[in-house]
């Protein structure tokens, strides 16, 4: 596929500088472009790469040095230059139906226009909506539904009941409804507490692979529109994740917490378990959360602090020897001292 420059600037809402009837065929790096190719600049302190990319053009920030270049300029050239890589790569799946090897169970809803590969598996109840593809290992346990333009990757199981929105992607190997960890302790022994409730994954989320949802332990553990969610994370029973949410890979949130509206977890945070985070908050990777968190904070560290009070402290941290070191020193003039003055009887 190839487009102008102007026809691209027009799908993203852009400006044209220079020359807007030029062809494009493809997208790359400003290193690696190459003639009839569009690069980007999103961050300005490669802006000096303009100048020497081989690209024929270049989308970048609003008023940016083009270095003579053709170019588009826009609001937002990360956001657009994904939009691009969408429209010049990104195709529907083939629409093949219910394929020889799979299994669909008696008395299951399948929609129009699904693909369901070999080795997936609709239990009985299920409900599978319009466009929907399932590859091989899909498991959708008895009673689970899933909405419209779903695409289940290998390998992901939709325990009972447990419901998936529109526009949903959860990638290989993730499992949402796995039992909650609930456990009574039976004297030396543990009693397992049934967990009887569900999943529900809103409209247009993305999970990342081998990631693991339990089910609520009575209701509903619940993943909120928007959210994007990583690879190998762990979201325990009863948490409610809420709308655009970023959680990046590791992440640990135990049962019966809540996050707010676009709250943004780094790699291997740790949350506790029966708290609340605010809308909007920042944590930073490998930090850890024991308690509620206020709304609008940047937060690092273990336990959580404001992320410039971490970044202080953590400059701290390699110094601590000498400091000790210094200490030690100081402790043993002043006992010197006090004996000194003792023998004089002051």
């Amino acid at each position: 596929m190839k487009k102008t420059l102007r026809e691209i600037a027009e799908h993203l809402g852009g400006t044209v500088s220079g020359d807007g009837e030029i062809l494009i065929g493809g997208l790359a790096t400003l290193d690696d472009a190459g003639e009839g190719q569009l690069t980007f600049l999103a961050n300005p302190k490669y802006a000096g790469k303009v100048a020497t990319t081989n690209a024929s053009a270049v989308l970048m920030g609003i008023g940016g040095n083009t270095h003579g270049k053709n170019a588009i300029f826009h609001a937002n050239p990360y956001l657009a230059f994904a939009k691009l890589l969408t429209l010049f790569y990104t195709a529907p799946p083939p629409r093949l139906g219910v394929l020889p090897g799979s299994f669909v169970a008696p008395g299951a809803k399948i929609g129009a226009d699904v693909t369901i590969y070999p080795g997936a598996s609709v239990g009985p109840g299920v409900t599978v909506g319009d466009r929907v593809t399932l590859y091989p290992g899909v498991v959708l346990y008895p009673g689970a539904s899933v909405g419209d333009d779903v695409t289940l990757y290998a390998n992901v199981s939709v325990r009972e009941r447990c419901r998936i929105g529109n526009r949903v992607t959860i990638h290989d190997g993730t499992v949402v409804g796995s039992d909650g960890f609930g456990y009574a302790p039976d004297g030396s022994s543990w009693y397992k507490i049934p967990q009887i409730g569900i999943v529900v994954i809103e409209d247009d989320v993305e999970i990342g692979s081998n990631t693991v949802i339990d089910r609520a332990a009575l209701e509903v553990t619940r993943i909120k529109r928007g959210t994007k969610i990583d690879n190998l994370v762990q979201i325990g029973h009863n948490c409610v994740i809420g709308e655009d949410c970023m959680i990046v890979s590791q992440v640990g949130i135990s049962g019966s917490s809540q996050l707010g509206k676009h709250v943004i977890l780094g790699g291997q945070v740790g949350v506790a378990g029966h708290i609340k985070i605010g809308d909007n908050v920042m944590i930073g990777a490998q930090s850890g959360v024991p308690g509620n968190v206020e709304p609008n904070q940047v937060l690092s560290g273990t336990p959580v602090m404001p992320h410039r009070e971490w970044l202080k402290s953590s400059t701290l941290v390699p110094k601590l020897p000498e400091f000790r070191k210094t200490l030690s020193a100081l402790e043993k003039r002043v006992a010197e001292l006090e004996e000194k003055l003792a023998a004089k009887g002051e």
